[in-house]
């Protein structure tokens, strides 16, 4: 990866549907260079996804969530990727060793989601954390 493709990626984490015309005008290329870097970078796995961010007026919430040491992560943050309301699930290095991002109707939905997670036998403690306000980096 180049400048370039920092250049791009910057402006598409901001707005994933940002018209590859408008990226090169910002960037100063042709709008072809941009949509073959991004093809490019799609199919090498450096843009996993495109995605939408939401402002629901929701609850989001961060779970982070303490598992055995005997237990495969990845096994149990796949399952949790399923869940309903949960908008990211990060595998982490600390004291925790998954967080969940949720987004839920309520406070009651997020406790239900804590519960939930508390009832696998592979779960040993969660924290969690009501998100006040959100940036885009």
């Amino acid at each position: 990866m180049d400048d370039l493709d920092h250049r791009i990626l910057s402006i598409l984490r901001r707005d994933a549907r940002t018209p590859y015309t408008e990226i090169a005008d910002r960037v100063g290329t042709s709008e072809g260079t941009v949509r073959n870097r991004v093809e490019r970078m799609t199919e090498e796995g450096i843009i996993e996804r495109f995605t939408v961010s939401t402002r629901t007026g929701n609850i989001k919430a961060m779970v982070e969530i303490s598992v055995a040491v005997d237990v495969n992560t990845s096994e149990v943050s796949e399952a949790m990727a399923e869940w309903d309301d949960v908008d990211f699930v990060w595998q982490v290095s600390g004291e925790e060793d998954i967080v969940l991002i949720v987004d839920a109707a309520d406070t009651a939905a997020v406790n239900d989601l804590i519960t939930r997670a508390r009832e696998l036998d592979e779960v040993k403690s969660t924290k969690t954390r009501l998100i006040l306000d959100e940036r885009l980096g």
